[in-house]
């Protein structure tokens, strides 16, 4: 069943129309309602098209959000072989809204790590809704020490609305976690490459993106705050955040403009929910070019590119 968003409704409408005609025509053989139902097809697939044009920054916050998007797991399950999860941080606990382990991408050994929101309600609270606690942080760090180590290059996907903003999380030190992953990205001399695969949210994002190559699909969303909360503070009004997410400049192709991202996948027609598989496939590949690319490069190359692509970030594209 799709699960379709607030602006897909009158597409609702049509393809609901089409189905239930085929349903009759199962039901009675001797109908043929196939003419009608293709009618149907061709109109659905036109507005389809239409609305995803010219998505405004809103609208890309929906389909970033979709609950049937691919998330880190289904990546995870379908690019990579002989993964072996590696859990706790060898301080306080195992956080569930982090994942990471080894693997083979392609047959190259790497380390992956991402957040991971779930596909039901208890996942998604097993999750945690993919917001990490400073025990995640502490585990990616211990991960990418590990992958340093042992040369590994790394690889995130991002997909989180912000770390965990509870009193647990702060009494922990949330800040600090999220500031020495940082950190700890900045120093690995291993080639370092991130992928936002929905929600890019605040500093719980950039605690694994801060990589030599940044990349987004194209419907993801990164930014230093939602858009909700984003109005709340500067209006007083979380209802204004259609405005903060046209203020904020979150989309790829903004933040390719600007220089924070380096490359823009692809999404089918529709958003990544209509096509899981493909959207998979296409991030393997993009990440299979940023790899080949990073791995000609020595670990102090590496580790300069990064420094100097962060110093630098937000001075292109300003006077846009």
């Amino acid at each position: 069943m799709t699960n379709y968003l607030e602006f897909e409704k009158p597409l609702a409408e049509i393809e609901g129309k089409a189905e239930e005609l085929r349903a009759l025509a199962r039901a009675n053989p001797d109908m043929d309602v196939e003419k009608e139902a293709a009618g149907l097809d061709k109109k659905a697939a036109d507005m389809l098209k239409d609305l995803y044009k010219n998505l405004t920054p809103w609208r890309k916050c929906q389909v970033a959000r979709h609950p049937d998007r691919p998330h880190c797991k289904d990546y995870i399950d379908a690019l990579f072989t002989e993964y072996t999860p590696l859990a706790g941080d060898r301080n306080f606990a195992d956080d569930h809204a982090v994942m990471g382990g080894l693997a083979r991408l392609y047959g190259t050994p790497v380390m992956v790590i991402g957040h991971e929101k779930g596909h039901d309600t208890k996942s998604r609270i097993e999750r945690n809704f993919g917001m990490a606690r400073p025990e995640g942080y502490r585990k990616a760090i211990r991960l990418m020490e590990m992958a340093h180590r042992f040369k590994l290059p790394v690889i995130t996907l991002v997909d989180t609305p912000g770390a965990y903003p509870g009193k647990g999380a702060e009494e922990r030190g949330q800040s600090e976690a999220i500031a020495r992953s940082t950190e700890k990205c900045l120093q690995i001399g291993v080639p370092l490459i991130s992928v936002i695969i929905g929600e890019g949210g605040s500093g719980g994002a950039v605690a694994f993106a801060t990589a030599n190559r940044v990349a987004m699909l194209e419907h993801s969303v990164y930014s230093v705050i939602s858009p909700e909360g984003c109005a709340s503070i500067l209006w007083k009004d979380s209802e204004k955040m259609r405005e903060a997410a046209e203020a904020l400049r979150l989309t790829a192709q903004d933040l390719e403009k600007l220089g924070v991202i380096d490359k823009i996948i692809p999404e089918p027609l529709g958003g990544a929910q209509r096509d899981r598989k493909g959207t998979i496939e296409s991030v393997g590949k993009a990440l299979e070019v940023m790899l080949k690319d990073l791995s000609k490069r020595t670990p102090q190359q590496l580790i300069q590119d990064r420094r100097k692509k962060f110093l630098g970030m937000g001075s292109k594209g300003l006077a846009a």
